[in-house]
Order: structure tokens, then sequence, then C-alpha cells
């Protein structure tokens, strides 16, 4: 940690002790759990169910706090500051359950995605927008025309639509879940080269499946969909519900 960037750290001792003590001054009431020692980095508890500690780092060259809160699978809320009590301002609102809106006014610096915007009203709302990108970004691919027709040929399917799409240099995967790590039920490789389009059980793995068209391709992997799965649901595949 370079001193004269952080005085205020290197008199605290650490970053997480900066935080302590600045939140103490501040008549704020924070839990900070120190990580990796707490010298550079730590975390600022969330009371909140579904909501990770918010973390926070420094900056190497220049004198800057980062922030990232993760939420479901989801990066909620980012950003950078100089100013260390907006770090302490954001990680209360944080903790206090507020919406991401809450947390962003009066500090600037936080940036809030659309996707974390669309987690706040639902995982369909994540889906939805989703398969809106994906569908946006092959329509700016049109040298690569057997990806357009895969995408549309798996939106146009209900049991695909309801699924969480991604896309794996080309490859589309169908999550049960929004958030990441994803559970990937199924995914289908478009036609390179004249091939045949390829059904997987996960992007870049075992091949269960050839077809000829985009449409067959995703009756294929309609039918190796678990029984009675429904629309995928927030959280991720390793827990982080």
């Amino acid at each position: 940690m370079n001193s004269d960037l952080y005085p205020d750290l290197a008199a605290a001792g650490s970053l997480a002790a900066a935080l302590e003590q600045l939140a103490a001054e501040l008549g704020i009431d924070l839990t900070v759990l120190p990580q990796d020692g707490g010298l550079v980095s730590a975390g600022i508890a969330s009371s909140v169910p579904g909501r990770r500690p918010l973390s926070v780092f420094i900056g190497a060259n220049d004198r800057w706090f980062g922030v990232s809160g993760w939420g479901q699978g989801i990066e909620l809320i980012t950003g950078a500051t100089s100013d260390l009590a907006d770090v302490v301002r954001a990680g209360a609102a944080w903790d206090r359950g507020r919406s991401l809106r809450e947390v962003r006014d009066g500090l600037v610096f936080l940036h809030v995605s659309e996707r974390a915007e669309a987690h706040e009203r639902g995982p369909a709302s994540v889906v939805e927008l989703q398969w809106r990108t994906m569908r946006e970004e092959a329509a700016e691919a049109p040298g690569f025309s057997a990806f357009g027709e895969l995408v549309e040929a798996a939106h146009a399917d209900p049991k695909l639509r309801q699924l969480y799409v991604f896309s794996s240099h080309g490859t589309l995967g169908f999550s049960s879940c929004t958030g990441f790590p994803f559970r990937v039920e199924v995914a289908i490789a478009p036609s390179r080269s004249d091939g045949p389009y390829l059904v997987m059980e996960h992007p870049h793995s075992i091949v269960i499946g050839e077809t000829a068209t985009a449409e067959e391709a995703v009756a294929v992997a309609v039918s190796r969909l678990p029984t009675g799965l429904g629309p995928a649901v927030a959280g991720a595949a390793d827990g982080d519900e």
C-alpha cells in the first residue's frame, strides 16, 4: 500500500480498520469484514438476504476506492471514488436493504446496470432482457447468419424462451437460473462452414445430437430438457440464492 496515496489507511493500519474508524466518526453502524487480511481490501456486510458483502478495494497507482456489490450471481452495483466516506455511506445503504436506485441516490460514483435493475423486478425480467440483447447482437452480425437463425429458432420455442440464454463463442447455453455460475440445461452450437448444428450437454462439451437446421437443433435440445422444467429462477448454480 502506497502511504503517500493512502495516509489515512496507513495511519489506521489497513483498509478495514480505516473503514471502521471513519464509520464510527460519521455515526454510521457498519460491520466490516477483512478480506486477505484487510490491508487493501475489505467487505461491508449486508443483513439483506440475497446480497453478498459489498467488496471494497483500492487502486495501486492513483487514490481511488472501488466497490462491487453482488447478489444471486449478478453484479448489482459498482463504482469508484476517491472519498472513503462515500464508500461508508454506500455500505450503509447496501446493508439496510435499500433499492439499487436508493443506494445510488446521492452517490454519483455508483453505477447500476440495466441487468441489475431487471434483477430487482424478478427473474422473468432478467430473462426477457437477456433474450432482447441476444437477438440484437444476432441482428448486428449478418456475416454469421447461422447464429441469427439459431437465436430466432430458440426464441420461438416457449420452453427455451423461458430460460436464461447466453453465448460462449457463438454457442448458445440455456440456464435454469439467471445468476452466474449458470445451471446449464442444454446448449446448441450454430452451423459453421456448412457443417451441422450441434446439440450439447454444455457449451463446448459432449455432443448429443447433430442436425441440418436450427429448428431441428432446437427440437432436439428441447427433448433433452428435464421433465417439468419451469422458468429460470433467481440465483446461481453454486447456491447463491
